[in-house]
């Protein structure tokens, strides 16, 4: 059975990654850990964790859910795993089902997926396939650094605006920006709308939490830009974390507002599975002054647990704190007019284009 503590790394490796533990998933029998042997300058001088990639090709790229809820019945992931090294990131448990840690294997093993777009193609061609709105970013966010190499949600994007395909796209990444040339044509005919999450305006505190994301200012930068292009964008407060960024509520509104944001939304701090261990530990080492108020917070939202999965529940919690917290955020987004959901994505216009290199037909 894997080791109940997790291999907790040198801290002079961890420059610029968010959690500091590395312990085996739940699904393996074995765990590793470093041993020191106490010979002179044992273990000193490892180099700081580089992220590493490797390919995979799926069987196919569209992933669907049927959570009720959750606005979206189908999502893309052109990459598993996530550089950005959020330590809330809900999807952390997923690299368990790759044989790969939850903690700091997440954010530098990733896996990437260069044949999505044309896997994406082919499906999206199926006899069967039947429109709806797809989403992207919603388990890893598809603009993490390693696409300014890949490309690979670039080509996504190309074939979703070749079919006329209607995406929402949740990110906390600038290469968004990169994609105007796509995204504001495709925004014209009601096609794109966008996410943008932003956590704290604390530049220091957001470094910590996120520790490879563009600074809160940054990404009030890419609202801006991407509303002045035309594209429908929403403000996301998302995790909300009672007792270490809720007091915030109201200025990242504010700040969202101003920077031409036309909605907003918010979901309250998550700790499913491995999740916990990871954040808790993160508090120690980063907030350990608050951890014990953090963690009281987040056990009372859930019947004094660390999560509850029950639908509904799992994105908001119960108890005093959470109605607190969710008629503050109702009452400043209305104030603001960011209460009301952004335009429905038009699905009406997906159409199968030619495949490329294919003949026309001599009769339409």
């Amino acid at each position: 059975m894997p080791n109940p503590a997790a291999f907790r790394a040198d801290k002079t490796r961890l420059k610029g990654r968010g959690a500091v533990s590395n312990q085996a998933g739940r699904f393996e029998r074995l765990a590793t850990e470093p041993v020191v042997d106490d010979w002179p300058g044992d273990g000193e001088g490892l180099p700081p964790f580089r992220t590493h990639v490797r390919d995979e090709v799926p069987r196919a790229i569209l992933s669907y859910n049927s959570s009720p809820d959750i606005p979206f019945d189908r999502s893309i992931n052109p990459y598993r795993g996530c550089e950005h090294g959020c330590i809330y990131c809900f999807a952390r448990p997923t690299h368990a089902y790759l044989g790969l840690s939850p903690g700091l294997d997440f954010e530098t093993n990733l896996i990437a997926r260069p044949k999505a777009p044309e896997i994406l193609d082919k499906q999206l061609r199926a006899p069967g396939y039947t429109v709806a709105p797809i989403a992207i970013g919603t388990n890893t966010d598809p603009y993490q650094p390693i696409e300014k190499e890949r490309e690979i949600m670039r080509a996504c994007l190309q074939v979703l605006a070749r079919f006329h395909h209607p995406v929402a796209i949740v990110t906390k990444g600038i290469l968004i920006e990169r994609d105007l040339d796509i995204l504001a044509p495709m925004a014209a005919r009601g096609l794109v709308q966008v996410g943008v999450s932003v956590t704290t305006l604390d530049r220091e505190l957001a470094r910590r939490l996120e520790p490879r994301v563009p600074s809160p200012a940054r990404r009030l930068k890419v609202i801006e830009t991407l509303a002045n292009a035309g594209i429908p964008v929403r403000l996301m407060t998302s995790p909300i974390i009672p007792g270490l960024t809720d007091h915030e509520i109201e200025t990242l509104l504010q700040a969202g507002k101003d920077a031409g944001a036309s909605a907003a939304s918010w979901i309250m701090l998550r700790l499913p599975r491995e999740v916990s261990p990871l954040f808790q530990d993160w508090l120690a080492e980063q907030a350990p002054a608050r951890a014990a108020k953090v963690m009281a917070r987040v056990r009372e939202m859930h019947g004094g647990a660390d999560y509850a999965s029950e639908w509904h529940r799992r994105m908001r919690g119960e108890g005093v704190h959470a109605r607190i917290i969710a008629r503050r955020f109702a009452r400043a987004s209305r104030s603001l007019d960011l209460d009301q959901p952004l335009v429905p994505l038009d699905c009406r216009q997906f159409r199968v284009p030619l495949a490329i290199g294919a003949q026309l037909a001599l009769f339409d």
